[in-house]
């Protein structure tokens, strides 16, 4: 604790020996592969790759291609010791394959070692660390998307409305989110890039996503929607930051970074690991360079709502691409499929069930005779209602979210994402949380006969070898059972959120809804409280 704050608070910004000494230090700890490759190793591989030839007749590694050299003020000798220092890394460690960071980390470190092989050995061992739930440098085109997919989520999660603005600003989303290291290791001022890279060593990735994190913040505050009308705003958030002296100093973001509240290392990481799952999913690993050879280059291949093939009853394109960019990365990889809608399948909850039964998540569209239009995304596959047995149990994770888009847009996320340190994480040794039944609006029936909002049910455990989901209520200590009421179904209808009312409640015709506060979405009611459903859909994903 005492490092951190001196490495928040620029302790050994002063003195250049304090902070190589301290960097030297802090590396020696990393925790990393038992072979790693040392100072020795890199003048014996240095010496036999190099000889008398100079650096220029080595091409640097394929892993490069396409990436930037960010060189911080290092001179020439320097330069050509970050050149040698990545051909040895390309040579040492050949798993790399994409790594847009590393030259940037290895200039930044140039200028507080003792020589290159100094520098070569501490960021092997950044290369090589195996901490749990902990990483430094991304390797992979996969892991790379991974992150930037994250950061996406993240971003949509605590900065909503720089998050809205870009949303309605830009095509792709995706693709401005996927710059979020080169803001930090590329754009930012050398004197502000080598404090992050301070707390950056001691605290891992996660302190990289608070203050891009942060940044985004301050970009929102400093542009209006009609200025960015017409511009790039990738470029304009690229040339924000690389003036970004002329908003805050460099001990103002990161106080502002410190102030944003992120949930767990461990928690962050299963968003990592399920965003690189879909991917992988998706086949996307490794793409063609122009030459043929396989190579992790970037390309866009986020899908977008399809404006011209896109057809709903309830909303137009535009509104659906809005609804589409809150929805978390890894779904948006996929184009939205309407699996039922009361227009063509009826007005049949079991109708509903058995049409949405095996997708998983899905958002529900509700338009109203009034001509409001509310919803919810909901992550857990409806059958998920069948494990309570007798009892209609509550189910889902913490990413489930309500909305309204007409008359107004907005979007009301589980209460804990806005202050997580209310949910404390769960000890290891506590592996199972309980699942409160919801209070029937409906009256008793065999799904919810003698039930009552005390009693609890335990979720079945997760298949040997699944990751747990992100943001899954077992993970956390709650301070109140309200606070996870997420989605239940029963024969009487569905009920999503819960606590003190329900955010969206639905009879067994799919005719009659009910809209109020509730504790786990902490939303206002969502259209009129009591509503006549004119249309109803139900979309997944392809």
């Amino acid at each position: 604790k005492e490092l951190k704050k001196l490495a928040r608070d620029g302790y050994w910004a002063a003195s250049r020996t304090l902070r190589a000494q301290v960097y030297h230090q802090l590396i020696q700890q990393v925790a990393c592969r038992l072979v790693t490759p040392d100072a020795l190793v890199y003048r014996d591989v240095a010496s036999r790759l190099f000889g008398k030839l100079s650096v220029s007749s080595h091409p640097l590694p394929e892993f490069l291609e396409g990436c930037s050299m960010p060189t911080y003020c290092l001179n020439l000798e320097g330069v050509t010791a970050l050149k040698k220092i990545l051909i040895c890394v390309g040579n040492l460690f050949p798993d790399i394959t994409y790594s847009p960071i590393l030259p940037s980390l290895v200039a930044l470190l140039l200028h507080y070692s003792e020589d290159e092989a100094q520098c070569f050995e501490n960021i092997s061992r950044l290369i090589a660390s195996n901490a749990p739930h902990t990483s430094y440098i991304d390797q992979s085109f996969l892991a790379h998307q991974a992150s930037c997919m994250t950061f996406g989520d993240l971003a949509n999660k605590h900065c909503p409305a720089a998050h809205k603005l870009i949303a309605s600003t830009a095509e792709n989303v995706f693709e401005i989110y996927s710059e979020w290291l080169s803001w930090l290791f590329h754009d930012l001022p050398f004197n502000y890039a080598i404090r992050v890279f301070d707390v950056y060593l001691l605290e891992g990735q996660k302190v990289l996503y608070r203050i891009a994190l942060a940044l985004l913040k301050q970009y929102r505050l400093s542009v209006t929607s009609a200025e960015l009308e017409g511009t790039d705003i990738k470029a304009d958030l690229q040339a924000f930051v690389q003036n970004i002296a002329e908003h805050m100093t460099v001990d103002k973001l990161l106080e502002r970074a410190f102030g944003i509240r992120l949930f767990s290392r461990k928690e962050i990481w299963l968003l990592q690991m399920a965003n690189r799952k879909a991917l992988m999913e998706r086949g996307i690993t490794m793409v063609q360079s122009s030459n043929g050879s396989l190579l992790s280059c970037r390309q866009s291949f986020h899908l977008a709502v399809d404006i011209q093939n896109f057809s709903s009853s309830i909303v137009t394109a535009q509104e659906m691409r809005i609804v589409w960019s809150w929805i978390p990365e890894r779904f948006s990889l996929f184009p939205p499929l309407l699996l039922f809608s009361t227009s063509e399948d009826g007005c049949s909850l079991q109708r509903f069930y058995t049409c949405c039964e095996g997708y998983e998540p899905t958002v529900l569209l509700i338009k109203t005779t009034e001509g409001e239009v509310c919803g919810a995304f909901l992550s857990s596959d409806w059958s998920e209602r069948k494990k309570s047995g007798a009892t209609s149990g509550f189910f889902g994770t913490g990413e489930c979210f309500v909305f309204t888009v007409r008359p107004e847009t907005e979007r009301y996320e589980w209460v804990f994402i806005k202050k997580p340190e209310l949910a404390k994480a769960v000890p290891r040794s506590r592996q199972r949380s309980p699942s409160p039944s919801p209070v029937s609006l409906f009256g008793s029936s065999p799904d919810s006969r003698g039930t009552s909002s005390n009693r609890l049910t335990v979720p079945t455990l997760q298949r040997k070898g699944r990751l747990s989901p992100f943001l899954a209520i077992r993970h956390f200590l709650l301070p109140s059972k309200t606070a996870s009421m997420f989605m239940s179904g029963s024969r009487e209808g569905i009920i999503i959120g819960g606590g003190g009312g329900q955010a969206l409640s639905l009879d067994g015709d799919l005719l009659w809804g009910r809209t109020e506060h509730c504790e786990t979405f902490d939303n206002p009611p969502l259209c009129q409280e009591n509503f006549k459903v004119q249309l109803l859909e139900v979309w997944g994903f392809q």
